[in-house]
Parts: C-alpha cells; structure tokens; sequence
C-alpha cells in the first residue's frame, strides 16, 4: 500500500494566518449580503403612509420555504384563524395557520428579509452535525475506542480500494496522488490548501446566497437546497455508526502527509470542539460541490435547450455554467484527496448519495406540520420567499412593453 516519496516533500505554503479571522468575517458578509439583496424591495417592517404590499404578499401564491407540497394551497388572510389541512404524500394533516400573527414586528422583519429562514436551516444543520462526534463515540466499543474504529475503518476503505476486485475503478492511489502535487507541482499544492476550508462553507453559502436570488421559482431553489440538506443528514447518520479517519490522520507508513494544518494554521471551522475528525465518509466536502455543479449544469439551460421547453439563455451563459458544473467537483475532488483529507470512495458514496437525495428530497415534506406548529407555538407568520420575483417582474415588463407595441400598432 505504501509508496515512494521524496524523504522531505513540498507541502506547499500552509494558510494563511488570517484565515482563522478571514473566513467568518466572509461568511457573514456573504450571509449580510444574501439578507439585503434577497429582501422584500416594496415591504416595510413599520407601518407607514406607504403601502407596504401585506395583503398582495399573502393574497399571491406562497411556495412554502422549505417542505413545499403540491397540495399546499395558498396562504390567505381573508380568514387568519382557519386551519389548513396539508396532504403530504396522501396523509392529511390539520396544521394552524399562522398568518394571524402576520402584523407581529418579528413576523415583520422576516418577511422583509426571508432569507433568514435559510439561516435558520443551517443552524439545525450545525447542531445535528455537531452531535455525531459524541454519538459515535458513544457507539464506539468501549474496549478500542473510537479512535481505533475509525483508523480500522479507514484501512478497510484503502484495502477495498486497492486491494479488492473494486481497484479497477480506483487506479491511482491517494498517497501518489498527492505526491504528485508535492514532489513536482507545489504551487498547486499550496493553491489546494489556502481553497480548502473557502470551497467547503463559504463558497457553499455563498451557492445557496446566489441560487436563492437566481433560481427561476422557489420550489427550484427547494429541490436544490431539500437534497444539500438530505445529504448531509444522510452522512451525519454515516458518522455516528461509520466514524472514519481521514488519510493525514494514519499512521505514517501509509505516506499520508496533512498539509493543510501546516504550523497550526488551521480554519476555524474544523478547530473546534464539536468538529467531527472522523467524518470522512461520506465527503461532505463533495456532497456540496456534486450539488452545486449539478444545479450549474441545470441552470445552463442546455437540459431544456435539448428538452425544447423554456427560453433559450445565450451560448455563453450557457456555456459558462456548463463549464462551471464540470470543473468545480472536479476542483474540490482534486482539492481533499491532494490534501489527505478524503479518499477516493469518500466522494463516490457521497455522490450515489446525492443522486439518492435527488431522487427521494419530498421526504422533507413528511416535516411540513411541525413547520407550520413551530410558526403557531412562536406566534411567528410564514414569510413569502422572494425567490423568482424578479423574473417574474422582467417578464411582466416584458409582457407591458409588448402590449404598449401592440396599441402603437393598431393605432397607427
């Protein structure tokens, strides 16, 4: 398994020093960012003279923000204490409607900036992924301990890869690999290490921050975001009863070399305590870029171009996101096998995952009335998402500009 390397290889340059205050102050920016031009642009949190557009928000179609189901009618306001019945995969429901409380100033300011509902999302995310350290601990026999499992299941994934009637489909090694950035291309290596923490969580965000502005309609977006999320609550399952050692965590005949924690130089995101060192399998790192390229290839447009249905985007949008969905999981997959951090069935589990989560993402749907009691218990109003109301608003103008053609028309 082992295999040659130069005796004192080039990791390349670590991170910088300033990451550890860099990336948060990113991460909000990006989230402030998101907040601002995601808003409501003809909602006011307070009462003025000005119309602030209430009832036209709750009178016009409402896709839900995050559990949408084709059974969900409208939210309305003619009738704040009815009850909507919601049939979620042929189960109906009796969920409150908590539209009542839409004049509350907290439900105010969520439907002015909507986006914090995606905010919110991300924190339940955060707090199940910060359970599974523990859990696998706990599940861990208490005889070797987790850190045993995981370095014998990490072996378990180098034997089966290289070792197996599988090696076919893995040919190249990971350690040689990354030698091959070490020993002839270290100003790659030192490119993959300053990427590797800003492709994971900022630019992740930073995706959704975009596609949430971009996206044609929300339930678009929805897919997108349902099977992200479904991912990654399939992988934390695999980290509680599966706790796996990353590659820079083995013993060192195994060639591995950590390069991106060079002289402590570490993100802040994976220094904390409730950060997960054996959650290599599946690669949440390439569950997110697999997403993310997918969502660029949809949003081409070339599937639709083929498919005859929708406007046609210019050939260098379309050439620009097809592009953009190509190299960017091949960048990240280059980027956290170069660097020790995953292997190679890392990323393909977590990419049959994703076609998975594509596949079954209404499951979320099933979560739809606890959203909906959530709403009533915190006297809160579901705010209408802003998602594809520019487009709707281009194609309204369109729609007005050619009207106003046609009178010149027949007038001449």
């Amino acid at each position: 398994m082992a295999t040659d390397s130069a005796s004192t290889p080039d990791l390349g340059a670590p991170q910088f020093a300033s990451h550890a205050w860099v990336e948060p102050i990113i991460v909000v920016s990006i989230m402030v960012g998101s907040l601002i031009i995601n808003r409501h642009r003809d909602f006011s949190i307070f009462r003025s003279r000005r119309s602030t557009k209430l009832d036209s928000l709750y009178d016009d179609q409402s896709p839900d923000p995050l559990l949408r189901s084709d059974g969900e009618r409208d939210l309305r306001r003619e009738n704040p204490y009815h009850s909507e019945a919601q049939t979620v995969f042929g189960i109906t429901f009796k969920t409150p409607d908590s539209s009542r409380w839409a004049d509350h100033i907290h439900s105010r300011i969520l439907q002015k900036f909507p986006f914090l509902v995606e905010m919110f999302y991300w924190v339940v995310n955060y707090l199940f992924y910060s359970i599974t350290k523990a859990t696998s601990q706990w599940l861990s026999p208490a005889e070797i301990g987790v850190v045993q499992v995981a370095q014998n299941h990490a072996i378990g994934i180098l034997n089966v890869e290289h070792a197996s009637f599988l090696s076919f489909f893995f040919p190249i090694q990971e350690s040689d690999f990354q030698a091959f950035f070490m020993n002839g291309h270290p100003g790659f290596m030192t490119f993959f290490n300053r990427i590797y923490s800003l492709v994971h969580i900022p630019g992740t965000v930073l995706f959704l921050s975009w596609y949430y502005y971009c996206a044609p309609d929300h339930p678009t977006f929805a897919v997108a975001r349902r099977t992200m999320t479904l991912g990654n609550f399939m992988s934390f399952m695999v980290f509680c009863f599966f706790p796996c050692m990353p590659p820079r965590l083995l013993p060192k005949e195994y060639h591995f070399f950590d390069t991106v924690r060079q002289e402590h130089a570490e993100s802040v995101w994976v220094g904390g305590k409730s950060v997960n060192q054996f959650a290599a399998m599946p690669s949440l790192h390439f569950t997110y870029a697999f997403v993310i390229g997918c969502t660029f290839i949809y949003h081409s447009g070339i599937l639709q171009r083929f498919r005859g249905r929708g406007p046609r985007k210019p050939l260098l949008t379309m050439l620009f996101f097809l592009v953009l969905g190509i190299v960017y999981p091949l960048l990240v997959l280059s980027v956290i096998v170069a660097t020790a951090n995953h292997y190679w069935l890392d990323a393909t589990v977590a990419l049959f995952s994703v076609i998975f989560c594509f596949f079954i993402n209404r499951v979320f749907n099933l979560l739809l009335p606890l959203e909906y009691c959530l709403c009533w218990i915190l006297r809160i109003a579901k705010p209408v998402p802003t998602t594809g109301t520019r487009a709707l608003s281009r194609h309204g103008r369109r729609n007005r500009a050619a009207d106003h053609d046609e009178i010149e028309y027949t007038t001449v």
